[in-house]
């Protein structure tokens, strides 16, 4: 089965205020349609490693690949390209413009993309909305819809430019345990029925138990 995310022998350093090791010799790699946890105490490099492999931080050493492509050592701008049509990212905090609708928070990668004509892009957000259950909220403005509605949202623009893979830093951190199972069952569904490989940064254990498997880190390692 293909590799669409290979990380060889990452070490991050922080060196302020004190040179600090917080990434040591990472190596692992995740399969198309694989859902994976990464678990570990605060302060363990999790949300470090999660920005290395993302390529928002390229402050590293190591290797990094996406569908076999190598991304290590690439400019910023390619790196921008790739983020925005190979990777989606849902953050703990949905990041969503409260001054637009639903519909244009999930349109707005894509117009920034513009792979697509404008009508192309409003039928595909107003799809992918109703996959997740809120099509009857894409004309609210997102100030104006609930938490496990905004983190729904966040989830269904992380979907717009059709990833390789989604990457979450816990996404499910700010939810109630009904909504946590809510994002839980949507992230789960993406992956058994549109083979889609994803990456999630968790605390919560019963979330991490019902995925494909768990990355378990302690001081900047995996050790299992």
């Amino acid at each position: 089965m293909v590799n669409v995310l290979e990380a060889v022998n990452i070490n991050k350093y922080f060196t302020d205020p004190v040179s600090f090791h917080v990434l040591r010799d990472i190596t692992f790699n995740i399969k198309k349609g694989e859902f994976v946890s990464i678990m570990g105490k605060s302060g363990c490099g999790k949300s470090t490693l999660l920005y290395v492999l993302s390529t928002m931080d390229t402050d590293y050493t190591g290797e990094l690949y996406l569908s076999g492509d190598r991304l290590t050592g690439r400019s910023g701008k390619e790196l921008s390209a790739v983020r925005n049509s190979e990777i989606g990212f849902i953050f703990q905090f949905h990041y969503l413009l409260p001054e637009f609708s639903v519909l244009q928070n999930v349109m707005l990668p894509a117009l920034k993309l513009a792979r697509k004509s404008t009508a192309q892009i409003k039928d595909d957000a107003m799809h992918k909305l109703e996959l997740l259950g809120i099509g009857d909220q894409a004309g609210k403005l997102a100030s104006r819809i609930s938490g496990g509605q905004k983190q729904r949202v966040a989830i269904a623009r992380a979907l717009i430019n059709e990833p390789t893979i989604i990457m979450a830093d816990e996404p499910t951190g700010n939810l109630d345990s009904k909504n946590s199972e809510n994002v839980f069952n949507i992230l789960r569904k993406l992956s058994h029925e549109q083979h889609l490989s994803l990456l999630v940064v968790t605390h919560d254990h019963d979330f991490a138990e019902k995925t494909d498997r768990i990355i378990t880190m302690e001081d900047g390692r995996i050790i299992s």
